[in-house]
């Protein structure tokens, strides 16, 4: 049984490293991080901050999308899941993701199920600050 050790939604910086050593697993032969990196730039145009805003359900979102994509998985030991809300700045972490498993193929697998799940369902909208003073909402409804 997977051990879920951190799915959680906050405005704190987040440390991939920190994700990483919460899941240290002696049984674990890989353990595979991902960390989501606000980029300076979207489409061709200069982005100078991002802003995240999160629904109040969003850390239960989080802790559903890590439950359903652990279930029937085997050798997955820990799971680490955290995405950042708030002002962010150009190289901040916005999402940290850390699994350590038995072996690399399905440490690495559950990483990136993880990630595309929380991107695709978490109920966080992004506004982006663009160099020249505009913005955007992005997966806003």
């Amino acid at each position: 049984m997977t051990e879920i050790l951190l799915a959680a939604v906050g405005v704190e910086p987040l440390s991939v490293e920190e994700h990483a050593k919460l899941v240290e697993d002696r049984a674990a032969g890989a353990v595979v991080t991902f960390a989501g990196v606000v980029r300076d730039h979207d489409h061709g145009r200069s982005v100078a901050s991002l802003e995240y805003v999160g629904h109040p359900s969003a850390a239960d979102v989080v802790a559903e999308v890590v439950a359903d994509v652990v279930a029937g998985r085997s050798g997955v030991r820990a799971v680490a899941v955290s995405h950042r809300v708030g002002p962010l700045a150009i190289g901040d972490v916005a999402l940290a993701c850390a699994v350590a498993a038995e072996h690399r193929g399905e440490a690495f697998a559950v990483c990136a199920d993880l990630v595309d799940e929380v991107k695709r369902r978490l109920p966080v909208w992004k506004r982006q600050v663009f160099t020249d003073g505009t913005d955007e909402w992005v997966n806003c409804p």
